[in-house]
């Protein structure tokens, strides 16, 4: 996310950014001997006026929707003082979730003999109605799954069987259900907004998982413009960053500065890149899924890098690895009822040359831009379509509906001394021919591939209105950020209207005029402090420390330790969040988790959700934060505030040929005619496709106890088998 040059972004009236021989085409797996592999991560803010706590405990099954919030309930009082509940005691809401993201407490067995004897008769009664309700109205059939299986949900209490002993094993719960992990191991699953999780392992592909009862299963359609993205990012995990990771990069310091050189000096100390590899299996985990879903949230936001696929020669990062690990993500998501947005956040050559791009190198990044900057669109185009063949296949298009086709591409010329970035009709040009190969994978129209998500490349709302008029679900990703803007001084509680005066305006304006529009980043930061969050050794710009920057703000100290934050700055900060989640409307905050650093602590707690909903600064219900710009007497998100609607082609409506159907596509040439630096590309090198169709491996088949009873097809990783295009490769013999 974070960068060590900040851009000027015209839409949000603020500079910011986010960390850095022909033969037939045969598909190939990835991970055979053509890819160039180098080696086989709380206070309740409680509507005040109302007299309960505003949570959804109980479990709803998959018909069971419940009005929200009641009609007339108050929501956020800004003039009000934050607490836990309306009375002394903290709420069981308050109480669970501060429990269900501390550190595990060793329970005590005991138990008082009266309360077991109380306790008896009622056990008696609801065996007597539970039992029959169970074995005739939730118990489900069992048997082979199969493809793409929208399945029925199987109830509170649904098991499968152990053909070999008739063991049950609970294969759905809500509020308090136990969750056994494919490990064996189980946790118990605290969900107060009445969602519900659902894994059968002869049904593995079964979408009727709810995160809330105000989310939809996966197995129905997203609304989009009528149902709100709560989302996070999970950051730092398949594709790292200094300051989500720190521990990994502080052996190395300063040396190490993004995964290219972290890779590099792994390799020299250890000889392999199993740290990395461990820190994908341990960042990020299923527990961390149920406790997404647990603070409301119903979507993420996972960026992925380019060699999860392959690498070329000389490209240190570790391939064909972190794939296997978002096959795990989209196993977890579809239990718990989440979606996922896929979010290619690096391509060869990079991007942007910022450090979450892979390689920082702000002089010399050669995507659209250079010698090779053709040649490296070319592959990232290839890696484009071999990622929308996969998830436009009907095993996964539910789970995974919307795809963000490039992390912030660096496109707008800042300084009209450096005409050097990527132009604007060259980006334009790219987003084209990736609109085409996706809508040749997945087809046209809704439920058909997913949304197609295009950065701004930092022009403004009115750069991309009339962009590929009448296509097929394009929406349009923002990143807005108060810390990459005019930075000043002041406490969270100053910024309390400053989402809702910069962002509330563009972003409805952007929903009425282009179609869906969604914030893919945004944080609480009000400052740049924090370890490593301008990049390892640049110092902050708040301190007078950052290149460039001499005018001292404050000290970052503060800021950087969290457990000296007391409740004033905690209600500020939730007040901030709440602002921008209305004025947004639809968003993923970045990031879900922080990690540790060498100290053992988190050192950039703006940026981390976990944290704040363990330490008492989340909104901990995001559909509190609803109204809160109108409430607080500032600008609204018109297009929510008004009751908008998206409809026909913005939602895949009416639309039969996404292609043909968009006639703008054909103003938009392929290869470009210049990129950056170079006005005539036609006298670049390129690439040639020759290559052999590669495919992305599917999951392995269910294991543990109780063994399925049969086999589930996963797919094949390709959705369209008329998609046979080979694939761009260097030209043998040409350097």
């Amino acid at each position: 996310m974070s960068q060590s040059q900040v851009p000027y972004d015209p839409l949000l009236n603020s500079p910011r950014g986010s960390n850095e021989h022909l033969q037939a085409p045969t598909p190939r797996p990835i991970g055979s001997t053509y890819s160039a592999s180098t080696l086989g991560m709380n206070d309740h803010h409680s509507p005040h006026g109302s007299t309960a706590p505003l949570r959804d405990d109980s479990y709803a099954g998959p018909h069971d929707d419940h009005a929200y919030p009641p009609q007339g309930s108050p929501l956020i009082a800004p003039a009000a003082p934050y607490r836990d509940d309306f009375g002394d005691q903290p709420t069981r809401d308050l109480n669970e979730k501060q429990g269900w993201y501390e550190a595990p407490r060793t329970k005590s067995k005991r138990k008082g003999v009266l309360w077991a004897i109380g306790c008896c008769g009622l056990l008696i009664v609801l065996v007597a109605v539970i039992v029959p309700i169970y074995f005739f109205v939730i118990k489900p059939k069992t048997g082979s799954s199969s493809s793409g299986s929208n399945g029925s949900n199987n109830g509170n209490g649904g098991s499968t069987t152990n053909g070999g002993n008739d063991q049950q094993v609970p294969t759905t719960g809500g509020d308090g259900s136990t969750v056994t992990k494919a490990d064996g191991t189980t946790f118990i699953y605290n969900n107060t907004f009445g969602g519900y999780w659902v894994y059968d392992v002869n049904n593995p592909l079964n979408n009727s998982a709810r995160a809330q009862s105000y989310t939809s299963p996966l197995s129905q359609p997203w609304q989009f413009g009528v149902d709100r993205i709560y989302g996070v990012n999970l950051g730092g995990w398949l594709n790292l960053e200094p300051f989500i990771s720190p521990a990994l990069y502080q052996p190395f310091d300063p040396a190490a500065i993004d995964e290219w050189t972290l890779s590099e000096h792994l390799m020299a100390r250890d000889g392999n890149l199993d740290a990395i590899a461990h820190h994908y299996e341990t960042f990020i985990t299923e527990e961390d899924f149920a406790q997404i879903a647990a603070a409301g949230l119903n979507w993420v936001r996972i960026p992925i890098p380019f060699w999860a696929i392959e690498t070329y020669p000389g490209e240190p990062y570790l391939a064909n690895t972190s794939w296997t690990y978002f096959l795990k993500a989209i196993e977890w998501a579809r239990k718990y009822g989440i979606r996922i947005n896929l979010d290619l956040h690096t391509a060869a050559g990079s991007q942007n040359g910022w450090n979450h791009s892979g390689r920082l190198n702000d002089k010399d990044f050669s995507f659209l831009r250079g010698v090779m900057g053709v040649a490296n669109a070319q592959r990232t185009l290839d890696y484009i379509r071999i990622l929308a063949e996969f998830i436009s296949q009907p095993e996964y298009r539910d789970v995974i509906p919307f795809f963000g086709i490039l992390n912030e591409p660096r496109a707008h010329n800042y300084d009209a001394t450096k005409p050097d970035f990527i132009p604007k009709e060259t980006i334009r040009s790219f987003y084209a021919e990736a609109y085409r190969i996706i809508r040749t994978a997945g087809g046209s129209g809704a439920g058909n591939g997913p949304v197609i998500s295009i950065h701004n490349a930092y022009f403004g709302v009115a750069d991309w209105v009339g962009f590929l008029e009448g296509a097929d679900r394009l929406a349009l990703d923002e990143h807005p950020y108060l810390v990459f803007g005019g930075l000043t001084a002041g406490e969270p509680s100053a910024f309390a209207t400053a989402p809702c005066e910069r962002w509330s305006a563009d972003f409805g304006t952007s929903m009425s005029s282009f179609g869906i529009t969604a914030a893919g980043e945004w944080s609480y930061a009000i400052n740049d402090c924090g370890l490593y969050v301008n990049s390892v050794g640049m110092g902050t710009r708040y301190e007078g420390t950052f290149p460039g920057y001499e005018t001292v703000l404050g000290d970052c100290a503060r800021w950087n330790d969290y457990t000296t934050w007391d409740t004033t700055m905690k209600a500020g900060l939730r007040d901030l969040s709440a602002s921008s989640m209305d004025s947004l409307g639809d968003w993923f905050f970045w990031t879900w988790k922080i990690g540790e650093s060498m100290s053992g602590k988190v050192e950039a707690p703006f940026w981390s959700y976990k944290l704040s909903i363990q330490e008492g600064w989340a909104v901990t219900d995001p559909r509190t934060s609803i109204g809160q710009c109108q409430r607080l007497g500032s600008t609204v998100n018109a297009f929510y505030a008004n009751g908008g609607v998206l409809s026909g082609a913005h939602v895949g409506q009416g639309v039969t040929d996404a292609i043909g159907g968009v006639p703008s596509l054909n103003t938009y040439q392929w290869p470009p005619a210049a990129v950056g630096l170079f006005a005539n590309a036609a006298l670049l090198p390129t690439y040639t496709a020759t290559g052999p169709i590669p495919t992305l491996p599917v999951p392995s088949q269910p294991s543990g106890t109780p063994a399925p009873t049969g086999t589930t097809n996963f797919g094949s990783g390709w959705a369209n088998p008329a998609d046979t295009t080979l694939m761009h490769v260097p030209i043998a013999g040409c350097a």
